[in-house]
């Protein structure tokens, strides 16, 4: 075969099989603490520092700053994030990446092997899942290094080629043709991760003296700067159809590395002397990979640490260059939170679709408040328009639910735990909706009684009120069970029940005696009963929903702090009742 045949396929091999190792590293990583990951980003509440700190540990945690862009840019289409906390998320992200390059610099040759072997067994040796995704995480690393082997090898011929010493020698002199070069290679392969490591290799070659790198530290710097411009286009690609803040966020993410890059264009001889001065000393062919590591690392703390007090800055810069704010939809037939862009990210898909149940439940809540006052005030007329509007946004935004968590579940990516949240999610979003079907039925019914032009007496008015306030208050006793994780919670819910059932037995009576007194419609007495028989499948959804919540099951505690103000007052009045 042709030697540069040999060196094309070597190149394309082992870069296929470092992308392979690095995106099953990433999934590994993130089944084992995609939990976490959500605890880390509920530091975007206190400042741009910890935002930056939560988009640092996440991406270090994915391995992959372009996953953690693609979730904040879809926390913010979903308005779960504000856009100065996701700008402050992607400063952070672009620190995190730089971990993988921190990886490549180590020399384990020798171990590579052993790695891969031990990753196998336990990935095809154990049964539990936990053990099974860190298995896979030793074995993808592995794998990746091998990648990196490959490289490496079939690069050798190249660092001696006479074309590409003199390419790497006007990469050298043009720094600009090194950014550009860096830029394009990052477009093509859509990983920076990946053209830093061909990068580092290619560097520890050596040239034609055989004993100084073959590009050197300053002329490896540019193409660097290159590789954090080219690897932006990702965000910018998952902002496609998105919001306009997400948009922006995406923008952001564009302007922090193309700035920084202007900015250290004019000082790439004192960078490459901090770096040099930093890293381990030693011959030039064996340091400058952690060289070249440490001058990523050293290039994105710096642009985060000038850009962080320049958010307000920054936020003023993309919303100059995308102008004006998203047309608002009917509130009832849009998901709000929901991003199947997520469906990658399942710890942010499962928290996204907790989200907009709890805002199922407000409307859901709201029609309960709506029929207790119709009822109480025997005029169902006034509260028509209304109470039709939101049982109409149920129903549409029940079926926008069950077709994203659908989708998510059939998706692959969950683990057993994601697998059971995103199945209790089901339940509870499918007992919500037939809280409101069943709040239709005693419309129905009641519409029934009031067009017949028969009454119900004030006594049975009287229980038809307190039976509909006792299962408001189920209902937000068992959706405070869930959102908060109130462990104490459901035994209330079921003492409730036990009283709800009471009261509905006790007003059946009552009502039996007083057809007898002739002071209830005798007529009335099998719609009354029906009634009566909805609210009792009303509190039985409610037990459902709270009996979620004693198998474990929560909305992972979501930050009170952002959840809507109606969602807040509904969890705040389960809680007092």
């Amino acid at each position: 075969m042709d030697e540069r045949v040999k060196i094309v396929f070597g190149l394309l091999g082992g870069l296929a099989m470092f992308l392979y190792g690095m995106n099953s590293m990433s999934d590994a990583l993130q089944k084992a603490a995609g939990e976490r990951m959500k605890r880390i980003l509920g530091f975007l509440t206190k400042n741009p520092l910890m935002g930056a700190l939560a988009g640092a540990l996440v991406t270090a945690v994915l391995q992959s700053s372009s996953a953690t862009t693609v979730m904040v840019i879809g926390f913010v289409s979903a308005g779960l994030m504000s856009l100065p906390q996701a700008i402050s998320v992607i400063f952070g992200a672009n620190i995190g990446t730089t971990m993988t390059a921190q990886l490549m610099a180590f020399k384990i040759s020798n171990y590579i092997y052993p790695i891969i072997f031990i990753g196998f067994i336990m990935n095809f040796v154990f049964k539990k899942e936990k053990i099974r995704n860190v298995g896979m995480v030793i074995f993808s690393f592995g794998l990746l290094f091998e990648g990196i082997e490959v490289m490496g090898g079939v690069m050798k011929p190249l660092a001696s080629s006479a074309i590409f010493v003199d390419l790497m020698g006007k990469v050298s002199e043009i720094p600009v043709l090194g950014v550009v070069l860096g830029a394009v290679m990052t477009l093509v392969v859509q990983s920076s991760s990946a053209t830093i490591a061909v990068l580092q290799n290619f560097a520890s070659q050596p040239g034609p003296d055989g004993i100084h790198s073959v590009i050197g530290l300053a002329g490896a710097i540019p193409i660097l700067f290159g590789d954090n411009i080219g690897t932006t286009i990702t965000a910018l690609l998952a902002s496609i159809g998105q919001s306009k803040n997400a948009k922006r966020t995406a923008i952001a993410h564009s302007t922090f590395n193309i700035t920084g890059t202007i900015l250290f264009m004019f000082l790439i001889r004192p960078l490459a002397a901090f770096v040099q001065w930093i890293s381990p000393k030693g011959d030039e062919l064996d340091i400058i990979s952690r060289q070249i590591a440490n001058a990523h690392t050293t290039f994105n703390v710096a642009c985060t640490l000038i850009w962080l007090p320049l958010i307000p800055v920054m936020v003023k810069i993309v919303k100059f260059i995308i102008r004006g704010e998203d047309k608002k939809n009917s509130e009832g037939f849009v998901a709000k939170y929901l991003d199947d862009k997520a469906m990658s990210q399942p710890a942010a898909a499962i928290y996204m679709a907790a989200k907009e149940i709890s805002r199922l439940s407000v409307h859901a809540g709201k029609m309960i408040g709506a029929m207790k006052n119709a009822i109480e005030k025997r005029n169902i007329t006034d509260i028509r328009d209304k109470y039709v509007d939101e049982h109409d946004k149920v129903k549409e935004l029940q079926n926008i639910i069950v077709d994203f968590i659908t989708k998510l579940i059939s998706s692959g990516n969950l683990t057993e735990k994601q697998a059971e949240q995103a199945a209790g999610l089901m339940v509870v979003s499918n007992n919500i909706e037939r809280i409101a079907d069943r709040c239709d039925e005693v419309d129905g019914l009641y519409k029934k009684i009031l067009d017949n032009g028969q009454l119900l007496s004030d006594a049975a008015i009287a229980d038809l009120t307190a039976c509909m306030d006792m299962t408001e208050k189920l209902f937000g006793e068992s959706m405070n069970a869930i959102i908060t994780g109130d462990s104490e919670t459901p035994d209330k819910v079921a003492a409730d029940k036990k009283k709800i059932r009471k009261l509905q037995r006790q007003a059946g009576k009552a009502h039996l005696a007083r057809v007898k007194k002739n002071t209830c419609v005798r007529s009335l007495t099998a719609d009354y009963s029906a009634l009566l028989y909805s609210m009792d499948r009303m509190a039985d959804n409610c037990i459902s929903i709270a009996e979620e919540a004693i198998d474990d099951f929560t909305f992972d505690k979501l930050d009170i702090e952002n959840m809507d103000s109606d969602s807040e007052v509904m969890v705040k009045a389960g809680a007092q009742a």
